[in-house]
């Protein structure tokens, strides 16, 4: 029943923004922490953000710190990822992820690539 759905990535230049959005279904929502994770090819999946079930602490990747900003909205159980000032190194597949009663939780994935 646990459902979540990633969406938002594209093509973007260096130095551009896009916005990654995932919808949740299937759980209280506002009772759990969110997680964003990204994967490039050839590449460990790393994980890229995280916030609380409130909202109120989010930590980041150093490789994101001050570019990339998490935030969620409870009422429309929806976590986001603003994501400015890109690199080609940003360029992967982002995953939205939760843990559930110990159990991994994953979005399909939305491609992010930073080209010129």
């Amino acid at each position: 029943q646990v459902q979540l759905v990633d969406s938002g990535g594209g093509l973007v230049q260096p130095g551009g923004s896009l916005r990654l959005s995932c919808a949740a279904s299937g759980f209280t929502f506002s009772y759990y922490a969110m997680n964003w994770y990204r994967q490039a090819p050839g590449k460990e999946r790393e994980l890229v953000a995280v916030i609380s079930s409130l909202g109120d602490t989010k930590n980041y990747a150093d490789s994101v710190k001050g570019r990339f900003t998490i935030s969620r909205d409870n009422a429309k159980n929806t976590v986001y990822l603003q994501m400015n000032s890109l690199k080609p190194e940003d360029t992967a597949v982002y995953f939205c992820n939760a843990v559930i009663r110990g159990w991994h939780y994953w979005g399909q994935g939305t491609q992010v690539t930073v080209s010129s």
